[in-house]
């Protein structure tokens, strides 16, 4: 069989209960200017697409879903708690600046970095992402 046509067409990231996935959306509208096109009844859940004129549109949309049962993931993953399963690693041309913006989006430096030219930052649910250089 030839393998058919597959394509990631979103990412998504999971949030606490209503309203908090458009709080969440909100910050990757604000960290990312992506545009919030659809949000579901009550906040559980959002979608963003990247603007028309992005450079680079290979990833289509980011979901924000609301999971009753959420917990904050726990960075770098410890025994016993909630790992982190997925996260964005999104490509930046100035790393001091790009935390700079992050920070003021909202989101918070993890204390452990492992690597020199990436920041592991994490949004307001604790789902870490990491800029690259």
């Amino acid at each position: 069989m030839t393998r058919p046509r597959m394509r990631i067409g979103a990412v998504t990231i999971t949030a606490a209960p209503e309203p908090h996935a458009r709080e969440l959306a909100r910050f990757y509208e604000r960290l990312l200017g992506w545009q919030i096109v659809d949000e579901g009844p009550k906040g559980g859940w959002g979608q963003l697409h990247p603007p028309e004129d992005a450079p680079d549109r290979t990833l289509l949309a980011i979901n924000i879903e609301s999971d009753q049962h959420h917990e904050r993931p726990v960075w770098p993953s410890k025994p016993g708690h909630q790992n982190a399963t997925t996260h964005l690693d999104i490509g930046v041309d100035d790393l001091d600046e790009a935390v700079t913006w992050a920070l003021q989006a909202g989101a918070t430096l993890a204390v452990d970095q492992p690597q020199a030219h990436v920041r592991v930052m994490l949004d307001p649910h604790g789902n870490p992402f990491c800029l690259c250089l």
